[in-house]
């Protein structure tokens, strides 16, 4: 009897970690599907994947730019400035707490902005928020790493 109880343990626990899993491989590929949004220069894409409470801290930005309408603006004017833009995703770690996750990574990407080509590299910290199912992008800071 006592077996059986354990298996059951088992069973949830197992299933438990599994989903966990699950849900940090759907941020990672959150992020990768926001970055291809861009390289393919569709922001229509790129916002589904934006809470409607987002905030930014940008590499070179002085100040937070807050809500969705605002990175809507943002990144609307980036993607018409740039061309060609490729970027990549270096030692993520995401730790989850029921519907709030955390994701820091470093970042290299490549580009062109303006006929000139870029590179940059960087860390970041995201925090995404699961609504109705959909693990949506709350929060970004990027430091730009010279």
């Amino acid at each position: 009897m006592n077996r059986f109880y354990i298996l059951i343990l088992l069973a949830f626990t197992s299933s438990s970690l599994l989903a966990k899993d699950n849900d940090q491989q759907i941020i990672i590929d959150n992020i990768h599907a926001m970055w291809s949004a861009i390289e393919h220069q569709d922001l229509p894409k790129y916002l589904k994947y934006i809470h409607d409470d987002y905030s930014v801290f940008g590499e070179s930005d002085v100040y937070l730019h807050e809500g969705k309408d605002k990175e809507a603006i943002d990144i609307g004017e980036f993607i018409k400035r740039a061309k060609g833009v490729r970027t990549f995703m270096h030692q993520p770690k995401v730790t989850i707490n029921g519907n709030t996750a955390l994701i820091t990574y470093y970042w290299s990407d490549a580009g062109e902005i303006n006929g000139s080509r870029y590179t940059s590299r960087g860390k970041s910290t995201r925090i995404f928020f699961k609504e109705n199912g959909r693990w949506l992008c709350l929060h970004s800071h990027f430091t730009e790493i010279p």
